[in-house]
């Protein structure tokens, strides 16, 4: 049977000499994978729309096992996102992420969307972390976790000074900081954006300016949070650790040399 998808490559992977196996996550299947034969040959009609990071229409040949790819039209190649590097890092994470914690063929037309719109923005020249942390608080709760965002995990009340504790799952009044001394400290902005980011709609997201102070903060808290409750490993997200910090060390030295 013949199947037309509309689809996301997450990634892909080698099989045999000229195939791959793309690993998609679709509106209508959720996480899907088929063999594109030749896929791998620079003049194959499947090469391009196979690359990661691509939406796009496909069609799949179903059977045993895994379907097999009979043509893909590619909607969006994501091109400027694979022709920066810091970009693709982002967006590396973002599709490492939603395969981690998917499973094959459970639809989710909401995650498809969330997906899509994230990698759009990205694509379009949105701040890529800030997209991103969007990104990871939406998926909390996709991944079965809820963290109390609404008012003191602890006591409940809405009104007062606030931090981000890891051990209460959620935000933590100044009446409280006692039941977790290892709470977080971030700044007001930082538990606003926690909180805007948590309940808002992705599609009313328009320019953002944020200062790297805060972004640090909000990188901190929630990469904390997912340690604690997700114990996810993944690689995509050690590389923008790497990347993060190499970016500080140059910057600090141009600083320097301005002095």
């Amino acid at each position: 049977m013949l199947e037309k998808w509309e689809g996301i490559v997450l990634r892909t992977n080698d099989y045999g000499e000229t195939n791959k196996i793309v690993t998609m996550f679709t509106r209508e299947k959720g996480k899907k994978a088929a063999v594109a034969r030749g896929a791998k040959k620079t003049n194959s009609r499947l090469s391009g729309v196979t690359q990661p990071f691509t939406h796009g229409f496909f069609l799949v040949q179903g059977g045993r096992g895994l379907g097999t790819m009979q043509q893909g039209e590619a909607l969006s190649s994501m091109r400027h996102i694979r022709e920066d590097l810091t970009k693709t890092a982002y967006a590396a994470y973002i599709v490492e992420l939603t395969d981690r914690t998917t499973e094959d063929g459970e639809t989710n037309p909401y995650l498809f969307h969330l997906l899509q719109k994230s990698l759009d923005y990205i694509n379009e020249g949105a701040d890529a972390a800030i997209v991103t942390n969007i990104f990871e608080m939406k998926m909390l709760s996709q991944v079965g976790l809820r963290p109390e965002m609404s008012a003191c995990a602890v006591c409940g009340e809405t009104e007062g000074k606030f931090g981000f504790s890891i051990r209460e799952n959620g935000l933590i009044c100044h009446r409280c900081f006692e039941h977790d001394p290892h709470f977080l400290p971030l700044s007001q902005v930082s538990l606003r954006l926690l909180r805007l980011f948590y309940f808002f709609d992705l599609e009313r997201l328009g320019n953002i300016d944020v200062k790297e102070a805060t972004k640090k903060e909000l990188r901190a808290a929630i990469s904390m949070y997912y340690d604690e409750y997700a114990g996810l490993y993944l690689k995509s997200r050690r590389f923008l650790e790497q990347m993060e910090r190499m970016d500080h060390v140059f910057s600090v030295k141009e600083e320097s040399d301005d002095d």
